[in-house]
């Protein structure tokens, strides 16, 4: 008695076994009329195995590629639809282009050098400086999330580098708010899971 993870792999398995030893002998007919009418039987089989299916779009044409590829494309008969190509069916696809911004501080992110930039081009006056406030609080927000300590002076320095010397802080009148690092939460709750578990 051979066991299923002794038979052969199945091209399909969706399909079962009984199909696939359908479509081995359909392919090893002789006739081609006959390798025709049994292909036909077996688009029908196939179709009965999903009926919730029917109404996809092009559900035919799928099931004629199906036929296809379980024969390792040998079936030689007239195909009702262009089926797909064995070359396609082992192609590659193209690999993607992932953009990669160039960053000066990658903890910062790429958005906020971007506002940074925005608030360089901005006109003096209120908004500039709310704009400004918000940026050094999201800076030392962003810093302190990499690391766990955070000089203001470190955060003076960085808005002047990235604003190319254009945002200069009064370091001795401007205040950077005070900012906490946010606990990590899942090592807070794997430590809540331990502790649970010991009582």
């Amino acid at each position: 008695m051979k066991y299923n993870t002794q038979l052969e792999k199945l091209i399909l398995p969706e399909y079962g076994r009984n199909i696939q030893n359908m479509v081995e002998y359909c392919v090893q007919l002789e006739d081609k009329e006959e390798r025709t009418k049994c292909a036909n039987s077996l688009i029908d089989i196939m179709g009965n195995m999903f009926p919730h299916l029917r109404n996809v779009n092009d559900f035919k044409y799928i099931l004629w590629d199906h036929l296809a590829i379980m024969s390792d494309f040998k079936l030689d008969i007239d195909y009702p639809y262009e089926i797909i190509k064995k070359e396609e069916l082992i192609a590659h696809p193209k690999p993607i282009e992932y953009s990669r911004p160039t960053m000066k501080y990658r903890h910062y992110g790429k958005t906020l050098e971007r506002m940074i930039n925005k608030a360089v081009e901005m006109e003096e006056g209120e908004e500039k400086n709310q704009l400004i406030h918000l940026l050094v609080t999201q800076m030392k927000k962003s810093y302190i999330q990499w690391n766990r300590e955070v000089d203001d002076a470190t955060i003076y320095h960085d808005l002047e580098e990235l604003s190319g010397g254009e945002i200069k802080l009064d370091r001795d009148t401007y205040v950077i708010p005070t900012v906490r690092s946010q606990p990590n939460i899942s090592r807070h709750r794997s430590r809540t899971i331990k502790s649970q578990r010991r009582r």
